[in-house]
């Protein structure tokens, strides 16, 4: 069964990004116990940019652990080990960090049963140049693209509550349209 490790909120902040004062919510910071779940997203949550990120259908985003390993080495190969091999949960911008639920495994419509509250799977996301700033080099997006490790957004079904460590199922909706063939679609002008 699918687990929850951890849960992260941001506030959007101002960061200097290739010389340019950007308005930012990446980052996000594990919050311990209980965290209520309302219908635009987790209590305290902020996004930066409404335009894409945020809403009811883009009110959580989630991102599987197994991804990690492949963000950390990406950022030895770039370089980076130096600064910081550390990437704690939240460092891709995901308010969930899930273990055993990969974007393969997910079809828009599915819903993830937690036991205080229902997500539902609405889309994947989408690389921006504040992932290349978040991960320290510009070739992110890119290899985001090229792997489909984009994690995916989540509609509140139900609200409630949702705390580190729980379990929870999915439940097939009507089967539609994949995650993996939304992304890919969505990154195939990118790829060219």
């Amino acid at each position: 069964m699918p687990q929850l490790l951890s849960v992260q909120i941001g506030s959007a902040r101002r960061v200097n990004m290739g010389g340019r004062s950007i308005l930012t919510a990446m980052g996000k910071q594990a919050v311990a116990g209980a965290l209520p779940v309302l219908p635009l997203g987790l209590m305290g949550d902020e996004q930066a940019d409404l335009s894409v990120h945020g809403g009811l259908e883009k009110a959580v985003y989630a991102y599987p652990s197994e991804h990690y390993a492949y963000w950390q080495a990406a950022r030895r190969e770039a370089g980076l080990s130096q600064i910081d091999d550390s990437l704690p949960h939240g460092s891709l911008g995901e308010n969930l960090t899930l273990l055993g639920l990969l974007e393969t495994d997910l079809w828009a419509g599915d819903v993830l049963k937690f036991p205080g509250c229902e997500l539902r799977v609405t889309l994947p996301r989408e690389p921006c140049y504040k992932f290349n700033a978040a991960m320290g080099f510009g070739r992110a997006s890119r290899l985001m693209a090229q792997t489909g490790f984009c994690g995916f957004y989540l509609a509140v079904e139900r609200p409630g509550t949702l705390q580190a460590g729980d379990s929870f199922e999915v439940v097939a909706g009507r089967r539609g349209v994949s995650i993996q063939t939304l992304f890919a679609a969505k990154m195939a002008k990118h790829l060219r």
